[in-house]
């Protein structure tokens, strides 16, 4: 391990494991241990930003469940106990573990064994003493919440005090097809968010970008504050909204295209979601 951790450095890599990698999250505030579900890069969604190289269509591979449990227990072991601090020179804010993330190169949701790779991820994190201390959080685009498979994950998921952060990038269904390559429906979205809140307790998170004059335009903003009011209308409960932009190339073919949101205009909309009682 000789690469650099920060917030501009996500390497999947880097610790040279398969599904273990340690990043520096902004969102999680500090140091976070990803696993990795997609190990062969596909995604039922193709996210305009997203950093994955040779992205492809498709499900993440069944995942080997005894290589999972002896890399996230060497790789806990190492953070604990070895030298991944002094090595990585990190400041004493970043020694602390935030969360172990499960994300990764996709869809994590689509595993076929996702329900087994949660329970066990979260019985070796409380057997080594890293929970309940630190988060245990689900980074999924929510488009598989109908799965009898990812229901039963989340169940899990919650049992051990975790958290959904469901993507939300834009409240329209163009919008969506616009940054995610995704043709999801408006009422398939609420059902879904509908029932991510209902298993475990859920975040949103929004990646606010400019794409041309195609994307956070006025009317995009007032259709997410309009879908804000509907999700609070059905009393779909949400814990938070985060809001975030692009930090890392994208490796997508638009990636020349894209412009990060000025933190100006972040605040300014977070002040307005603030306004509508969201812990923002």
């Amino acid at each position: 391990m000789t690469s650099v951790l920060s917030i501009t450095n996500h390497d999947r890599d880097i610790a040279g494991l398969k599904y273990i990698y340690p990043v520096i999250s902004r969102r999680a505030g500090g140091l976070s241990i990803g696993v990795n579900f997609n190990t062969n890069n596909a995604c039922n969604w193709r996210c305009i930003y997203c950093q994955v190289p040779n992205l492809q269509r498709g499900a993440a591979p069944v995942m080997d469940l005894a290589l999972l449990e002896e890399e996230l227990r060497f790789f806990l072991h190492y953070v604990q106990q070895g030298d991944f601090l002094e090595q990585f020179d990190l400041t004493p804010e970043q020694r602390i573990i935030r969360d172990i993330a499960i994300s990764g190169n996709g869809e994590p949701t689509s595993l076929a064994n996702f329900e087994q790779a949660v329970e066990l991820i979260g019985q070796i994190a409380v057997e080594t003493g890293i929970f309940p201390g630190s988060h245990f959080v689900l980074i999924t685009n929510g488009s598989l919440m109908h799965q009898p498979s990812t229901q039963a994950g989340l169940k899990q998921l919650a049992r051990f005090g975790g958290e959904v952060w469901f993507k939300l990038d834009s409240a329209t269904e163009q919008g969506r097809k616009r940054i995610n390559n995704s043709v999801q429906s408006q009422r398939k979205l609420l059902e879904n968010l509908q029932t991510a809140s209902r298993l475990c307790p859920t975040k949103l998170q929004t990646c606010v970008l400019h794409f041309g004059q195609q994307t956070w335009t006025e009317e995009e903003k007032q259709a997410y504050l309009q879908l804000l009011q509907t999700i609070r209308a059905r009393q779909i409960k949400i814990e938070k909204v985060m809001l975030y932009t692009i930090a890392r190339p994208s490796f997508q073919p638009e990636a020349a295209q894209l412009i990060k949101a000025e933190v100006t205009e972040i605040n300014m909309l977070a002040a307005d979601i603030e306004a509508m009682g969201f812990d923002v």
